[in-house]
């Protein structure tokens, strides 16, 4: 392992929860900006990948809600994971970088609400 992956590590393993959620996103909007690049380039291979890293980040965020404890807004924000998630698929397999971006939008809209809640 090099150095930077280390630090990158134990940077994660020692941020609270709202740090983390942002950290999250902030992958997920990495790897979809990428994507958008790589659709430009016409690298669909790459395009795939990006998109698949950022489902994966989607999926963990949706995995990791508690229903119960919170409550209508949980419920929410699983709503909105399931549909990023397949407009995701559906911008994967029609190469259509709006797709893309309006995820991207409703990833920065919920990571900025996340920045005020760790702050």
């Amino acid at each position: 392992m090099n150095t930077v992956s280390l630090y990158e590590e134990t940077a994660v393993l020692t941020q609270d929860k709202g740090r983390l959620i942002v950290l999250l996103y902030d992958g997920a909007i990495k790897f979809l900006h990428q994507a958008e690049a790589a659709c430009r380039q016409n690298d669909m291979e790459r395009k795939g990948r990006l998109i698949s890293r950022a489902q994966d980040i989607i999926f963990e965020l949706n995995t990791v809600l508690d229903l119960e404890a919170g409550g209508e807004i949980a419920r929410n924000l699983r709503k909105l994971y399931n549909f990023m998630w397949r407009h995701l698929s559906q911008a994967n397999a029609s190469g259509d970088s709006a797709m893309l971006e309006e995820v991207i939008r409703l990833l920065e809209t919920l990571k900025r609400g996340w920045q005020a809640v760790a702050s």
